[in-house]
């Protein structure tokens, strides 16, 4: 198992163990466990990553800290934009929709204003980070 996968699962197994709190560099950030379908093999995977609560919805960040690629995780979720959301101690399927233009920046602006780690990541990459849209199905 990858390095990542590892310490992946630990903070999976803490956040559920934890009613969705985590320790260690999360701490206190606002942390959401999302479950794709993988786009070629057809596995689930989960992945905790910060969010940023919107209106009813939720933002996630594709930004590999900053990495030249975006994560597995942005490109299952393109290819099967149905994944399930667990927050808390809520788990719900929901869809994931990418955003583009004004709408990305703006939300982008707004968590790298609050996490300036994210502005950081922003900055070491030619690429642009995606932000992901997550509403609840149903």
């Amino acid at each position: 198992m990858p390095e990542y996968q590892g310490w992946n699962q630990k903070i999976i197994d803490e956040f559920r163990a934890n009613e969705g709190k985590v320790g260690g560099q999360f701490e206190g950030a606002p942390v959401l466990l999302l479950t794709t379908t993988g786009a070629k093999s057809g596995k689930r995977h989960t992945t905790p990553m910060m969010y940023l609560p919107g209106d009813g919805v939720f933002y996630v960040f594709a930004s590999k800290a900053g990495a030249p690629t975006n994560p597995d995780w942005y490109h299952n979720l393109v290819a099967n934009p149905t994944v399930t959301v667990e927050v808390g101690t809520d788990r719900f399927d929901a869809t994931a929709k990418p955003l583009e233009g004004d709408e990305r920046d703006g939300i982008y602006a707004k968590q790298a204003e609050m996490y300036p780690g994210f502005g950081e990541y922003q900055e070491k990459t030619t690429r642009v980070i995606p932000v992901v849209q997550l509403t609840r199905a149903g």
